[in-house]
């Protein structure tokens, strides 16, 4: 087996969930803040990226961060050129913790329109792909909102992942379609309604699989159709603003949901937190996160 096919047999059939650590420029300074870190800690941009990879170097590196719990786990570029512990992140995460290595690919949201925001253009995507695949990535992930139950709009988000998808699945990677819905929509139900049946059209007619990464729905197990299709290889939630406790809750009553959380996971880390302390959090946050994914 190539280790793309033991990558690929693993996210199909492990157990588990991702990591999402895919922080970028508009993101960083929130996620810092909720490390105990505020603006006062970094002078300029660079400072600011080389303090949030310090703090996820220092989740991956953390005994409690291994293949075991964690399926995968999702970088921003600059953790992907990066090391941990010296070594390149991708290798470390595979090689020392059998963890997958996915890369965030988006360059960020458009300004909303009809109730939704599509992904910005995202330049040169081929030489990233190129590039992602040198550095033994396994998958992409790409992120557009829906914040109305517009139906329209919420073809159009689909349309959008599913033609980049296409483009990823072609460099030979998978790729993670994401397509959320803000878990403040005013008719989330009914948007999640819309979403499922656009994603459905789209899965029928792919030759290949793909991931795809949704927000914990209204309805329990309205998202079991995809999770038992043949081109999905798993479907992931991403905890969408909920703290960690109502997510796990949320996602424990869905049949074969497993996590993708961000501000989920790190909840309650500090960079203040003595190594003990920080051990013991992690643990716990991943345990319960792990338990909840099924």
């Amino acid at each position: 087996m190539t280790e793309f096919e033991k990558q690929l047999d693993k996210m199909a059939h492990g157990k588990g969930f991702i990591a999402a650590l895919d922080q970028s420029g508009g993101s960083t300074p929130k996620a810092l803040g909720n490390y105990g870190l505020d603006e006062s800690a970094w002078n300029n941009e660079e400072e600011m990226f080389d303090l949030v990879h310090k703090m996820r170097e220092r989740i991956v590196t953390n005994p409690s961060f291994t293949g075991n719990r964690i399926l995968g786990a999702i970088l921003f570029e600059n953790t992907m050129n990066g090391t941990f512990e010296g070594k390149p992140s991708t290798d470390y995460l595979w090689s020392k913790k059998e963890v997958i290595p996915f890369l965030k690919i988006d360059k960020g949201l458009a300004d909303e329109k009809d109730g939704a925001q599509l992904m910005k253009p995202i330049p040169g995507l081929e030489q990233i792909l190129a590039g992602a695949k040198k550095q033994n990535i396994f998958g992409t992930k790409m992120r557009s909102v829906i914040k109305e139950a517009n139906e329209s709009s919420i073809n159009s988000v689909v349309e959008q992942q599913f033609q980049i998808a296409e483009q990823i699945l072609e460099s030979g990677l998978i790729p993670i379609v994401e397509p959320e819905v803000d878990i403040n929509c005013a008719e989330k139900s009914k948007a999640e309604s819309f979403l499922l049946n656009a994603i459905e059209t789209k899965v029928n007619n792919l030759g290949k699989q793909i991931i795809l990464k949704l927000t914990l729905p209204e309805k329990d197990n309205l998202f079991l159709p995809l999770a038992n299709h043949e081109n999905v290889l798993r479907v992931v939630a991403l905890s969408g603003g909920y703290p960690r406790e109502e997510a796990n809750k949320r996602l424990s009553v869905n049949k074969q949901l497993i996590a993708s959380f961000s501000r989920a996971l790190t909840e309650g880390l500090n960079a203040q937190q003595t190594e003990d302390e920080f051990t013991k959090l992690l643990d716990s946050s991943i345990e319960s996160i792990y338990r909840a994914s099924h």
